[in-house]
């Protein structure tokens, strides 16, 4: 009856982590690609037509430090629960001595016998969590592993992102640099037909100059756009550990086919999508965890029970005599009642509840935050795809511009600043396109990222399914 009277006093519920919520719109406010068509974005990487992306991105993320400390956290945060859920449990301790002397008072025949004694034995002890508190104490170990676990899913997209954007930084760096290259080489021909006009007397010195001054300035900038892109390529084989001799041989024949049209796809309702994001569930599960804290903390005002145990036995040689003596016990069944500790208790249940309210107001943080990074996203996503059409079609113009400036000035019906004139129009719409596709790519990488990486709770790590705790998303 006591024991039922003492259970009575466990410690209230805790705030739940239901109760914290976050505004979350009901649906985005940007536009959605290609109208929210359903695909995974797991298999983002592998839709770009170009396999060696992948491929990078699966070595960055192989060699990332990040993603190793974030393993390491996770073998943490597992080996904490396992010692809260030991908490739970009776402890087991075995002892054994053996000891050898003389006794001190002699035999009848005035000899000292040699006494041998020997024991052997097993201690339990139990405490009966009557306030909940080491249950409280498991159930914040288990979130934050699942936390833990999240984190890491949240440091392989990061890495896969910061790969992916280098991968394609130095694709469109490359792109640009034979535009570069074929613009020097144009301009280097038109000085050298603008040199054997000059010396025929067909073409005015100033002219010649003007067109000598023109391609140096197409060599400087063709030279630097080309160390751009050997800087690019260094970070690339620093980020992802592949030689470098075999990135740049790896780089040489792929052909990257256009992206496909669906591979940027998320669903229509936010809430659906945030609840993927791995950073959004890990402050979610601290949230949890700091919920059952304060359980804990509160637990420890409350008395405690512990019950122990022992088996022993015991064997005594002397003089050729040996007695044995076995001993059990069960207790001593002690209760200790805190009755004044200067308030050290109050304070920790005090604090438990300040750090649960920080874990609630970084979660709603991190949940505007997403919905943000989102919208920024697609806001890109949607503006670099609408110009895209306006980015060919002046090309194409430009083009047409420039070869028709180039006929007529080869024929002596149009000046070379004219020329010029068309030559750097023709050049800003290419350079302009090519950044136009980067920028694209750029916004469907952040796209990636913002919406976590393709992370889907469908699918539970085999711990958590196994523990009876929540699911666990993962990254595909």
């Amino acid at each position: 009856m006591a024991v039922l009277l003492l259970a009575g006093c466990a410690a209230g519920a805790p705030p739940a982590p239901s109760a914290v919520s976050a505004p979350v719109p009901l649906q985005w406010q940007a536009a959605l690609p290609h109208q929210g068509s359903v695909t995974e974005l797991g298999q983002w990487w592998r839709q770009q037509g170009d396999p060696l992306l992948a491929e990078v991105v699966a070595a960055a993320q192989a060699v990332s430090p990040t993603v190793a400390a974030s393993r390491s956290r996770i073998e943490q945060a597992r080996a904490a629960r396992t010692a809260a859920g030991a908490a739970l449990l009776p402890a087991l301790d075995a002892s054994a001595s053996l000891s050898r002397g003389r006794a001190q008072q002699a035999t009848a025949g005035g000899n000292v016998p040699v006494v041998t004694v020997a024991q052997a034995g097993l201690q339990a002890a139990w405490e009966i969590d009557l306030a909940g508190g080491s249950r409280a104490s498991l159930e914040a170990a288990a979130q934050r592993l699942l936390g833990a676990d999240a984190l890491w899913h949240s440091a392989r997209v990061s890495v896969a992102a910061e790969a992916a954007s280098l991968y394609t930084g130095l694709r469109s760096c490359r792109e640009l640099a034979g535009v570069t290259q074929r613009d020097a080489d144009s301009r280097q021909e038109t000085a050298r037909l603008s040199a054997l006009s000059t010396q025929a007397g067909f073409t005015a010195p100033s002219a010649d100059a003007l067109a000598w001054a023109s391609a140096a300035e197409a060599r400087g900038r063709s030279l630097r756009q080309s160390a751009q892109c050997e800087l690019d390529l260094k970070a690339l084989v620093a980020l992802s550990g592949i030689a470098e001799p075999d990135l740049r041989q790896k780089l040489a024949p792929v052909q990257v086919q256009p992206a496909q049209e669906a591979m940027f796809s998320i669903a229509p309702i936010p809430a659906e999508v945030l609840a993927q994001r791995p950073d959004v569930f890990s402050a979610g599960r601290e949230v949890a965890a700091a919920s059952a804290d304060i359980g804990s903390a509160e637990a420890a005002r409350y008395p405690r029970l512990g019950l122990g145990g022992s088996i022993g036995a015991a064997s005594l040689r002397a003089g050729g005599a040996t007695v044995s003596l076995d001993t059990w016990t069960i207790g001593p069944l002690a209760l200790s009642l805190p009755l004044f500790d200067g308030g050290r208790r109050s304070a920790n249940v005090e604090a438990a509840r300040a750090r649960y309210e920080e874990a609630a107001a970084l979660y709603r943080t991190s949940v505007r935050q997403a919905v943000r990074e989102v919208e920024e996203a697609l806001v890109n996503l949607q503006s670099s795809t609408a110009r895209q059409g306006d980015a060919d079609a002046a090309v194409a113009g430009y083009r047409a511009a420039f070869a028709g400036t180039e006929a007529l000035y080869q024929g002596g019906l149009a000046s070379l600043p004219q020329l010029e004139d068309a030559r750097r129009s023709l050049l800003a719409a290419q350079t302009g396109r090519v950044a136009l596709q980067q920028e694209r790519k750029a916004a469907g990488v952040a796209l990636y990222r913002a919406l976590g990486g393709g992370w889907s709770p469908a699918l539970a790590p085999l711990d958590a399914a196994g523990a009876g705790l929540p699911a666990a998303a993962a990254v595909r």
